[in-house]
Formats: C-alpha cells, structure tokens, sequence
C-alpha cells in the first residue's frame, strides 16, 4: 500500500468556518427519543460505542468491531469525535446514549482530555477526568446498563527505536485505577495497540491510518485516525478482549476476524491511489456554471474524473423526472454527491415542487439506494445558502430541505456535507454588500431562483465557486476518508483569508 503523501491536500483546510455535525461524528443513525430503545429485530443483545472519533464509523474502529460480532448482537455506534469526557456530556450524547437502553457500554476517552498549552474547552485536567468516568459508570450501572471502560487507542508515534512513545499512558493508566476499585471490566486497547504496532513496525503501522492536511496544504499521515484496514485491524482486538473480559459476550464474538466488505476494499482501493470518478447531481448551485461544482471539480487531483451532472432548474423531482438522474447513472461514478431544495420549494410549479417530510425526502432516499445499488458510494449535500439579508440578518429559508436531507441521510447510514449549516455560518457574520462578492453576473438560471430580485443572490462567481466548492471538498474528505488524497490542499493562511469578508463587493 503506498501512501499518496506527494500530493498537496486539504482535509482541513477551511476548519475555522467549516461545521459540519456527520464530520463531527454524529452518530449515523437517526435519533429520536421515541424509538431509541427499539432494537434491531433478531438481536439478544445491544452494545454501545461511547466515546470519541476514535470509536466512530468513519475514522475510527467502530465498523470494525460491530462487524466482528455476531448478528445477535445490535451494535450501535455513538461515539462522536472531538468528544472528550466533558463535551460528551455537556452535548447531550450522554442523555442520548441513556435512552437506547443498551446492555453494555463500551467507554473510551482520553485523546481529547488531555491537556495542551491551547487550553482548549474540551480539555480537562487529571483528576477531572477520573471523576467524570466514575460519574459514567455510576450513571449507566443506576440506568441498569454494564459499563466496560476501553483504555484509548494509541495514537501511532513512532519513535527512532522503532516503538510506540504513547502520549496516552497516563490516562490509560487512569482509566485501569478506576476500572479496579469500582469493579468494571476493562479492555486495555491502549497496551493491546502498542504491542500490535510495536509487533508489524511504522511503515506498516502507517498503512493503517488516513492522511491530513499540515500548514502548508500537503498531504502527512494521520497518526490517530484509522482507515477501513485499521478499523478491522483494531476493531477485532477490542471484540476479542471484549469476550474475555465479558465472559457472557464470548459467543457474541465472531471465530473468525471479519474480512473487509466491497465498500471497504473499494475505498481502500482509492485510498491507494486507485482511479475514481465522482458524479456531482443537483441544481444550479451545483451546475458548473453558477454553482459549486466547478470549484470542487478544480481541486480533484489527476486520478479522479469529476463529472458534474447538475443542472439549472431542476428539483429533486424533476431530475428524475426527465430522464437526468438515469444519465447520471449511466456515468457509473465511484461517489455521487446529491444537492437539491433550492426548486423542491413552493411557487416553482407542480413539476418541480417537493414536500420536505413526504415527497423530498423519498427521493433523497431513491437517489442514496439508486446509487448504492450500482455499487456507487453516496453522500448528501444540504442546500447552499441564498445570500438574502432582511433588516441586516439573513434570511434562512432552506432549513425545512436541509433538515429532511440530513434526517434521511442518517436513517440511510450515508455521509453527509451540511453545506448548508457552512454557508450559513459564514455568511451570518456578513452584511448584505460583503456577501454580494460572490453573486454571479448574468446567470441563466437567474429569474427562476431569484424572481424580480435584480442581484443573483443564489449563483456563483468564480470567487464564490472556489470557497464553497472548497468548503465541500474539505467537509467530504472528513467523512469519506479514503478521498483525502484526492483533493489539492492549500496553505491555512491562504484558506483562512478566502473565507475573511470583503468590505466590498467584489464581482
């Protein structure tokens, strides 16, 4: 496996105004407090992953370990990155995880505890974070619940000798002490990691993880991050301690370690270098005219085809409607990434018009399982924002779209680039004048989107086109790992500027 770090790439590259929750590590499930404790039908036994990114999907072991137990067993995947034993509670992922009503509790923290010269809200000192792990294992044993605490992950600091130098010993530590005087079983996932790097060696090692951005836009390894190999690696040793350090779940362990599914082999395939394309479908805030797709398309490194497929007018309705999605099909893309809203609204016609609850968001759902069932990997794109300020605030009037697009995203289990909650939150701290430097000029799809209104406040310069199409691209990478090699980084001081607002308009 060679590891592209010869490319300039961007993970990161726009963090200080990129928020996106599934990049966060949401859980991927949908939640909702009614039906939280309704298990998956053929299941004796639900465990929950509580922890931080390194428990998550997409950059940590949680696939690998739920895929390592048996079908009796309804895992589920809480875990939220950036998490520490403070925000996770103090984000209400504790009160969530209460109401699945699990069996077991797997409690792993420590990486975002730790202390550092930034001082960061999360971080909490020693003693703070041996209370709030007692207060957990308090709080799930009175909700009935089994607690296990899981020392961290190490992260992946090799040193000249060839070994693992931990920065993570003195929580796992820790986390042992507690573990022993209150009596709760304890996988020691920090040592069982270190003995397995230590064993295979750092370039090995390294083929494991995924690759970040550093200051300058190039592409270095991640040392904390796994990719879908380095989920199963480590996902099978915590389900194999799990059986001996819960002799009741042994059978609950798979015999045999899981093998990576096609999803897996695939995006390890592209993690590698392998070709890829990636298929843009939408409307004209996509379409490569007045959208963002040009942007993104221009940030792709060689090996990837971006195909943009969007069009100007269309709905999540009429797309399908007139023939443009089966198009879209047939260009058989690796990745498809799906934006719509902006014509689903009222006052766009009969042909084009979407209810979000009901008729938006099954066809958000058909174009996830459409794309799936030609083995393509889909993600959700929420709507960009229009740029219309009333009485000096703007005016946010796709929330309803985007909300059923993340909503049927996560019931899917799909990546999803909430640009929207991006665009909104850049643009919030702007005025009207500077927002208008990325208003197109002349747009043909100009009256549809934006009826009397003289400003094309909804379409894309070219400067508009590079920042949001960079905002997509970044996000993208967060969630879908593998194509982190894929997108041209650039330095963060470079970044940081094209999001700074212009005091004035700049068409």
């Amino acid at each position: 496996m060679g590891l592209r770090f010869h490319h300039s790439l961007s993970v990161v590259a726009l963090s200080l105004i990129c928020v996106s929750a599934i990049a966060q590590g949401d859980p991927p499930r949908a939640f909702d407090a009614a039906t939280a404790a309704m298990r998956k039908p053929g299941t004796s036994v639900r465990i929950d992953l509580i922890g931080d990114s390194t428990q998550t999907d997409h950059a940590g072991y949680g696939r690998g370990f739920c895929a390592n137990l048996t079908a009796a067993v309804d895992c589920l995947n809480m875990a939220k990155g950036g998490a520490s034993t403070k925000t996770y509670r103090e984000q209400g992922l504790w009160d969530r995880a209460l109401e699945t009503r699990p069996d077991y509790m797997l409690i792993q923290f420590g990486h975002n505890d730790m202390e550092s010269k930034e001082h960061l809200p999360r971080q909490v000192p020693m003693e703070q974070y041996e209370a709030n792990l007692r207060r957990y294992v308090q709080e799930a044993r009175a909700a009935g619940v089994k607690p296990v605490l899981v020392t961290p992950l190490t992260r992946r600091y090799f040193g000249a000798d060839g070994k693992i130098h931990s920065d993570l010993l003195a929580h796992a530590a820790t986390m042992k002490r507690v573990a022993t005087e209150m009596k709760v079983p304890l996988i020691d996932l920090q040592a069982d990691s270190i003995a397995y790097l230590d064993r295979v060696g750092e370039a090995e090692g390294t083929k494991l993880g995924i690759t970040k951005k550093d200051s300058d836009g190039k592409t270095i390894p991640d040392k904390t991050h796994l990719n879908w190999a380095g989920s199963y690696v480590f996902g099978r040793i915590v389900a194999v301690d799990l059986g001996k350090a819960v002799p009741a779940l042994a059978h609950d362990v798979r015999r045999q370690a899981a093998q990576l599914p096609a999803e897996g082999v695939k995006a390890m395939k592209v993690f590698e270098g392998g070709p890829v394309r990636i298929v843009l479908v939408g409307d004209s805030t996509v379409n490569a005219e007045g959208g963002w797709g040009k942007g993104f398309c221009e940030i792709v490194t060689r090996n990837v085809t971006c195909i943009n497929d969007a069009l100007n007018g269309r709905s999540s309705k009429s797309f399908i409607d007139e023939g443009a999605w089966a198009k879209a099909l047939a260009d058989k893309g690796d990745y498809y990434l799906i934006q719509f809203g902006h014509n689903d609204m009222k006052g766009k016609g009969p042909k084009r018009e979407t209810d979000p609850e009901t008729t938006y968001a099954a066809n958000i759902r058909k174009y996830i399982r459409d794309a799936r069932a030609i083995g393509a990997v889909p993600a959700v794109v929420t709507s960009l924002s229009r740029r219309n300020y009333e009485d000096g605030h703007l005016i946010e009037d796709l929330n309803a779209y985007s909300a059923a697009a993340r909503r049927v995203a996560a019931e899917e289990n799909v990546a999803v680039v909430d640009l929207n909650a991006m665009s909104t939150k850049l643009l919030v701290g702007m005025t009207q004048e500077q927002a208008d430097q990325f208003d197109a000029k002349g747009n043909e799809d100009q009256h549809a989107e934006n009826g009397k209104n003289k400003m094309d406040r909804t379409h894309l310069n070219a400067k508009g086109q590079a920042l949001f199409g960079r905002m997509v691209a970044d996000s993208l990478v967060r969630v879908q790992v593998e194509l982190g090699p894929d997108i041209v980084g650039q330095p963060a001081q470079t970044a940081t500027s094209a999001a700074e607002p212009s005091k004035t308009s700049s068409n």
